[in-house]
């Protein structure tokens, strides 16, 4: 960025703005620029425009620094609203084993919460600084991140303290298992999580989240954590229908959940109450890719009317990825989106997943967290998947790699 502040941004062969004002899912302006002034973008439009917006001094009077970009394609920065990135040890034993044939359960969790118990604060620290690094190199500017691998009141909250160093999106998840020592009193884990734990975890959480799911918690018991947590000005987040048709949709719905997680098993019921409603489906493709579950069905819900945002669901046993554009690639071979549909879901989507309207597009007046890709379309996500396209990431108009 120029001393003044703004820098206009050249050379894009197409920018993907999300922006409604625009034609199209994702309002691609062809040709284009883009003016940033402090970190917010201050004018996006056709690169023969630029000159004239210069003119109108869209700049506040600053001077302005120039950045060509060489013919890339500039999307914005992903948006991952599902991520759990702060545990210890690794699951590499339990996915060469689904691999082989052992199925797939819940139950993994528990042997990441004894690792996650054991690691030290620095541990944990140092692998999460290493996961956002990993995120940045890949095009993800806004993430959230989960607690649910500690499940005691200190490790519950030192989790949260750690991953609100790095997000501000940050989830209280201690309804992620029953822990081992309260196998036989599932009820008093229940109690302790929706009291002295959430009194721990609140301050440092924006989110609440529950695992609702045979193997994890009952319709009612997530209904009752949820509305403790809601209670304390939480807002809601579930889990549910990753293993099974259940009522967790319903739930998820009935307390105005921001997101519903999983949907890989949903009634007709379920499609058409989240189309009425204003929770985001958000379907995690890595999970069905590493246990070798159904993919959920992303055409059904999209031609529903369900908002459907894309996220990575990055954790060390059901989907050990961070890449949005591999997500972006599965779901468009696998879940029967179109690339315009996937990359809208893993930026706007995400966004809408989080209560966002300031990320996930490049409407005037938004964040500038976008990513330019070596490649001259948004489609080469979908079309070279594996293929390191990112070529360079900017977060509040700052360039991070």
């Amino acid at each position: 960025m120029s001393a003044g502040g703004s820098t206009l941004f050249t050379g894009i062969a197409e920018l993907v703005t999300n922006d409604p004002a625009r034609s199209g899912l994702l309002g691609i302006v062809p040709d284009a620029a883009l003016l940033v002034r402090d970190g917010v973008v201050v004018w996006a439009g056709s690169a023969a425009e630029a000159p004239g917006v210069l003119d109108r001094n869209a700049t506040g009077g600053d001077a302005v620094e120039t950045v060509d970009l060489g013919g890339a394609a500039v999307i914005p920065g992903f948006v991952d609203s599902h991520t759990h990135l702060v545990f210890g040890g690794d699951r590499a034993a339990e996915f060469e084993a689904r691999m082989s044939g052992a199925a797939y359960s819940a139950g993994g969790i528990r042997s990441t919460v004894a690792a996650t118990r054991a690691a030290s604060d620095g541990e944990l620290a140092a692998r999460l600084d290493g996961f956002v690094a990993e995120l940045h190199a890949q095009g993800t500017t806004t993430f959230e991140i989960k607690s649910g691998y500690g499940l005691t009141v200190a490790d519950e909250a030192r989790l949260l303290e750690l991953a609100s160093r790095v997000t501000d999106e940050t989830t209280f998840l201690g309804a992620h298992v029953v822990p081992a020592e309260f196998a036989d009193d599932p009820e008093s884990y229940v109690e302790l999580v929706s009291g002295p734990m959430l009194d721990a975890c609140a301050p440092h959480a924006r989110w609440i989240d529950a695992f609702c799911e045979t193997g994890a918690f009952t319709v009612e018991q997530s209904r009752r954590i949820l509305r403790a947590g809601a209670e304390r000005g939480l807002g809601v987040r579930l889990h549910a229908s990753q293993l099974a048709p259940g009522d967790g949709v319903a739930l998820a719905i009935e307390l105005d959940a921001a997101s519903v997680d999983h949907c890989t098993y949903l009634t007709d019921t379920d499609v058409a109450a989240l189309a009425s409603s204003r929770t985001v489906a958000t379907l995690l493709p890595g999970v069905e890719f590493s246990t070798r579950q159904p993919y959920p069905d992303a055409r059904r819900l999209i031609d529903a009317g369900v908002t459907v945002a894309l996220a990575s669901d990055c954790n060390p046993g059901s989907s050990f990825t961070s890449s949005m554009a591999f997500c972006i690639a599965v779901a468009v071979r696998d879940m029967r989106m179109t690339p315009a549909e996937a990359l809208w879901a893993a930026t706007a989507g995400g966004a809408a997943a989080l209560r966002r309207t300031d990320v996930g597009n490049l409407a005037a007046g938004s964040r500038a967290d976008f990513v330019a890709l070596r490649a001259p379309s948004f489609v080469h996500l979908a079309y070279r998947p594996g293929v390191p396209l990112v070529d360079g990431v900017w977060k509040d108009g700052a360039r991070l790699s």
